[in-house]
């Protein structure tokens, strides 16, 4: 019974630490600096319209995608709805622009190879092609 007991909490805790696994993320760039580090907080900011000393141009994901829902709740630490209301008054403002929205993680991963400046987020899982660089990691 023991024996059985032990495998049952054992595959448990498999399945728990594969599940934290896929909710790990990767902030990825298409940058001719491969030294650049990104903070949370810039990421957050670049994500979200704000200014960085680097010339970046975020791309996201559709608001129904997981990775997005992740990367919402672990960087940008706001609901969909809430960020969704930014950016329709930034746009109604005039002041800034949302990020483009690709349709699913291997179109993000083609965007980002094929232009210069461009930044976005994946699942850490995806493998990164060595033109680009990963600029933050999310656990």
């Amino acid at each position: 019974m023991n024996k059985y007991l032990c495998i049952v909490i054992l595959s448990f805790l498999g399945s728990v630490k594969a599940a934290m696994a896929n909710d790990a993320l990767i902030i990825v760039a298409n940058t001719s600096d491969a030294s650049i580090q990104l903070t949370r907080q810039q990421v957050r900011n670049l994500f979200m319209g704000g200014a960085l000393s680097y010339d970046l141009n975020a791309v996201a994901l559709p608001p129904e995608n997981h990775t997005r829902v992740l990367f919402n709740t672990k960087v940008v630490g706001l609901t969909e709805s809430r960020i969704q209301s930014y950016w329709a008054q930034m746009r109604f403002t005039g002041r800034k622009k949302a990020p483009k929205e690709i349709n699913n993680e291997q179109q993000v991963l083609e965007y980002l190879k094929t232009h210069q400046g461009s930044i976005g987020y994946l699942p850490a899982g995806m493998p990164v092609p060595d033109e680009l660089t990963v600029v933050y990691k999310i656990n």
